[in-house]
């Protein structure tokens, strides 16, 4: 035992985090002094750090798309929050027909007209459809 005291490497690393494809960390690391959090840690044991404001700010994206978050947000059920999202596609694609087509004649600029009124009606359709599933 007195033997593997002496052969002791400082050098040598005996533990490391699990290394992802990218060659990162697999885990959450403390914004304020880079230290991995151990598993299941509410503050960072090196400075304090509280994790669940770290956390926050890392996934502030994915409170934006997350769909239960937008379902409670707008009151929709997820088939009338569908039929919403659709809307508004319908409604953006009709605003960028006129950006995307340009009119050099007059048969160009009523193929652009219809367009736009095709995908306007598309999202008033949409628009019942969601508010009759609502209900």
């Amino acid at each position: 035992m007195a033997d593997m005291a002496r052969n002791y490497d400082a050098s040598q690393e005996f533990w490391k985090p699990v290394a992802t494809e990218q060659g990162e960390a697999a885990g959450d690391v403390c914004d304020s002094c880079g230290t991995d959090y151990p598993l299941g840690a509410r503050f960072c044991y090196v400075c304090g750090a509280d994790r669940s404001h770290a956390a926050g700010s890392s996934r502030s994206l994915s409170r934006y798309v997350d769909i239960a978050i937008i379902r409670g947000a707008l009151g929709l059920p997820t088939l009338s929050l569908v039929a919403f999202i659709a809307g508004i596609a319908c409604l953006v694609a009709a605003c960028v027909v006129g950006f995307v087509f340009t009119a050099s004649t007059l048969l160009d600029w009523q193929a652009v007209q219809i367009w736009r009124v095709e995908w306007l009606l598309g999202a008033i359709a949409a628009f019942v459809i969601g508010i009759l599933l609502k209900r």
